[in-house]
């Protein structure tokens, strides 16, 4: 058992002093009742009155009080299951994790910035089931299709570029991992829009995608990208793990240091291809919002009903159990007629 408003079971504390001042005030009453009255006229006074009704209904009204007080402080217990209707769009966030993602050409790098733009686009959806793809030269399904989004944060909170075994990016990695994603979601049969969303620098390393964009087409799958960095170049900063402080930036096999630019042309190419948008983000102060305006003009399907369990409230039966202490507490007697 929980309870919605535990601090009002305090007042029960006072329960055990209204019984004490009952008690006393009875006592003082019988005190006063001895030095002006006798018991034969006090007797005659109290013609039919009924003493063990009077301790009923002063029993009557102290468990009423317990009750409501009870009942105030909300208790809930066991379980209750509800169903929750969903409507939205099926989302796959492909995100790349290539060692150019740490630029710092968009401050504070591409790839804390691509976070917390992704933050953001989480905090706006509403209904909508939501996955996130990890990927440089190979791709992971970091977290499957989802309506937790606090999950979906705790995922996206510990992604970072050298979870990976590769530096390069192959997009046709990232677009077969989704694929698979979303031909596991078949057998919903909803009506919602499929939305892939890479969100890359745009160097591509790997494979020809080709063919795995035209299997995403042929899901129904939209794929929208957002390019993330600048256009003019920049190095690769390495920090020492342990006190964050820049050791130097990254080179190639001949010692020469990398520069890493925005690949726009790339980043348009699939999004045109995959019926989709661009998007991009050169600056900090840049954003998603173009984004998140497209994804509420998306078709809503409704997806499979959700299970809801929580703690069922009985306050309900409490407050009522008080009622009836108190009305039986008016209308029960303490008096009644003496037998002729």
């Amino acid at each position: 058992m929980i309870w919605e408003n535990p601090e009002y079971l305090w007042l029960l504390a006072l329960i055990p002093l209204l019984v004490v001042l009952l008690w006393w005030k009875g006592k003082s009453v019988r005190k006063l009742q001895k030095q002006y009255f006798s018991d034969s006229l006090f007797n005659t006074l109290r013609t039919g009155y009924w003493s063990i009704g009077a301790m009923v209904r002063t029993i009557l009204f102290i468990s009423g009080l317990v009750f409501v007080l009870i009942a105030y402080a909300g208790p809930k217990v066991g379980t209750e299951v509800r169903e929750v209707k969903r409507r939205g769009i099926d989302m796959l966030i492909a995100l790349d994790l290539s060692a150019s993602m740490n630029a710092e050409d968009v401050r504070p790098s591409r790839l804390e910035k691509a976070k917390f733009e992704i933050n953001r686009l989480i905090q706006r959806l509403k209904g909508d089931r939501v996955g996130l793809v990890v990927f440089t030269g190979e791709a992971y399904l970091q977290s499957p299709m989802t309506l937790d989004y606090s999950a979906l944060k705790l995922f996206l909170e510990i992604v970072d570029t050298d979870q990976m075994p590769s530096s390069a990016t192959d997009f046709k990695a990232a677009m077969e991992t989704a694929l698979d994603a979303f031909k596991s979601l078949e057998e919903s049969n909803t009506e919602a829009a499929k939305v892939l969303l890479i969100i890359s620098d745009g160097e591509d390393h790997g494979q020809s995608y080709e063919e795995s964009l035209q299997a995403l087409i042929d899901h129904n799958v939209s794929v929208y990208t957002l390019g993330i960095g600048s256009s003019e170049g920049t190095t690769i900063p390495l920090y020492e793990e342990s006190t964050g402080q820049l050791i130097g930036y990254k080179r190639d096999r001949d010692g020469k240091v990398v520069t890493t630019s925005l690949m726009r042309d790339v980043l348009r190419n699939i999004a045109n291809e995959g019926n989709g948008a661009y998007y991009e983000i050169t600056r900090g102060n840049d954003g998603i919002d173009a984004f998140l305006a497209r994804v509420d003009e998306l078709e809503k399907g409704e997806f499979s009903s959700q299970e809801y369990a929580d703690f069922k409230n009985q306050y309900q039966w409490m407050g009522a159990l008080g009622l009836l202490c108190f009305i039986a507490y008016a209308f029960f007697p303490d008096y009644r007629k003496n037998k002729v």
